[in-house]
């Protein structure tokens, strides 16, 4: 298996969805990446040559991925926060944040709606 910006990548696949395993990289930027790097996209990640892998290597170094990324997003959200604007609220509170309706769906966000009261067992006295 190789290893791009600290991520075990897949022999058996093809190179443009090989990519995909590393966060920041969709399908549209592999492609990118992959012409940058003048790699043929229908080869398998086991077919690749030193040279292509160099060159692959090097382009995947000058952008922004995994770990540095990551921190970047929490640090935007954490900025949101921290001025108390809508968005951050939304954030905060775990409600979505790009304007869609609470009422009926948003339940991957929101969590389990739990019930109130009258579900609890109650205590049995000894």
């Amino acid at each position: 298996m190789a290893r791009y910006v600290g991520v075990e990548i897949p022999d058996n696949k093809k190179v443009k969805v090989s990519l995909t395993y590393i966060h920041g990289i969709g399908q549209s930027l592999a492609k990118t990446v992959l012409k940058r790097a003048s790699v043929d996209p229908e080869k398998r990640m086991s077919d690749i040559t030193p040279a292509e892998e160099s060159q692959l290597r090097s382009v995947l170094e000058s952008l922004k991925l995994e770990g540095e990324l990551r921190q970047n997003v929490f640090q935007n959200i954490k900025r949101l926060k921290d001025i108390r604007c809508y968005r951050g609220i939304r954030h905060k509170l775990g409600l979505p944040v790009r304007g869609q309706r609470t009422r009926h769906n948003a339940h991957t966000r929101k969590g389990k709606s739990l019930p109130i009261g009258g579900l609890k067992r109650k205590l049995e006295k000894t």
